[in-house]
């Protein structure tokens, strides 16, 4: 496919015009957030931050904030049905509303995003308290998915203007957890090639790696993924589609259930994936298994890593090298009823990739619980 190649050759912007500093938090719009942030709270670790509802003056939601390192998470619900909230969580289940991303300089994100294309969702807005100010801007990517932009360096407060300190005697230990490696989009079918214009045009990213349907395929099931950087690597969108094959692929399923495009994983790093999936797993997080052949081979494969095999043979963790290093991953089973999102837990020692050498046996594994659902 010709355009295909022009992306991966396409001439690196020597201006960044959107500079990102990173991932701010991720925003969820779930049934109930009192409940999904003590799930958060008790199965991956993370710490009380912040809460705004009618006890602060907002009327029509409750939302909850909670931490872990520079890793935030937001969990909002509605409090009457006639709201968009509401409609959102109707249509797609619990999932990802606001993927939010550090800037310097939110009116400037908003104005260059527009002008090349991008539909404004928020347009420069102030948020004010007495611990300083908030600018918000936004707009719209795939689904019903958001992009915002967060400039908070003239802020000293707790989360963001509206929430106040949320102060809770429940103070689970954390799990590891750092910071968001990249978060995945499910799109549909030849749908991929017009975010990742998107992205380029409209953000200024760049097509880093491309995997077609050789690369990611099995016995029955295709997709076919690229995946979007910014400039200085701090934010990275993988965007995939279905691609033909004996049966429904994980995205098809995705898109059936979500009803609609939508962010389908996101990846945690942490800097010990044994410790920090032993305890995961203690907390009842469930994880997608490999057969135990896979290990028989993996030292040939990837070389001398710095892991004993046994942890990770145990726990499921695979295993992948590129040019720079290598890298450790493994995937959670759906964390909702519905077959939609999952985390990837991810470590890094060197390999800036995604791990394409497991990408047979994780989908083969991915479709052994498709199957069981009846959903292959």
């Amino acid at each position: 496919m010709e355009a295909n190649q022009a992306m991966v050759n396409s001439p690196i912007s020597q201006t960044d015009f959107l500079p990102l500093q990173g991932t701010d938090y991720v925003e969820f719009y779930v049934g109930n957030a009192k409940q999904a942030a003590h799930f958060y709270k008790t199965a991956f670790g993370f710490q009380s931050l912040a809460y705004a509802g009618p006890e602060t003056g907002i009327k029509d939601k409750v939302s909850y904030a909670v931490r872990q390192h520079k890793l935030t998470f937001v969990f909002t619900t509605a409090l009457r049905t006639d709201n968009e909230i509401a409609q959102h969580v109707y249509q797609h289940g619990d999932g990802i509303k606001f993927l939010a991303l550090k800037v310097n300089d939110a009116e400037d994100a908003w104005k260059q995003t527009t002008q090349r294309g991008g539909k404004s969702h928020t347009e420069p807005t102030i948020l004010e308290d007495a611990d300083g100010k908030v600018v918000v801007s936004g707009i719209h990517t795939y689904g019903d998915t958001v992009h915002l932009f967060i400039e908070r360096k003239d802020y000293q407060g707790v989360f963001l203007p509206g929430f106040k300190k949320w102060e809770s005697a429940y103070h689970p230990t954390d799990t590891g957890l750092l910071y968001v490696d990249h978060c995945v989009g499910n799109v549909g079918w030849n749908q991929m090639n017009k975010w990742v214009d998107f992205y380029e045009q409209v953000m200024g990213f760049r097509n880093i790696l491309t995997f077609d349907d050789q690369d990611i395929s099995t016995e029955y099931s295709a997709l076919m993924s690229k995946v979007m950087s910014n400039g200085n690597g701090f934010v990275k969108f993988p965007i995939n589609e279905p691609a033909e094959g004996k049966k429904k692929s994980q995205v098809e399923e995705y898109l059936d259930f979500y009803n609609g495009e939508g962010c389908q994983h996101v990846a945690l790093a942490t800097n010990n994936i044994v410790q920090t999936v032993t305890e995961l797993q203690s907390r009842g997080i469930e994880f997608l298994k490999v057969p135990g052949s896979y290990y028989d081979e993996l030292l040939d494969r990837v070389g001398t890593i710095d892991e004993d095999l046994a942890p990770l043979r145990h726990l499921g963790i695979l295993v992948d090298r590129d040019e720079e290093g290598y890298l450790l991953q493994i995937f959670t089973k759906p964390v909702e009823d519905r077959p939609t999102l999952f985390f990837e837990i991810i470590q890094r020692k060197g390999a800036t990739s995604f791990g394409k050498g497991n990408f047979k046996a994780l989908f083969e594994a991915i479709e052994r619980e498709q199957d069981q659902r009846g959903n292959l």
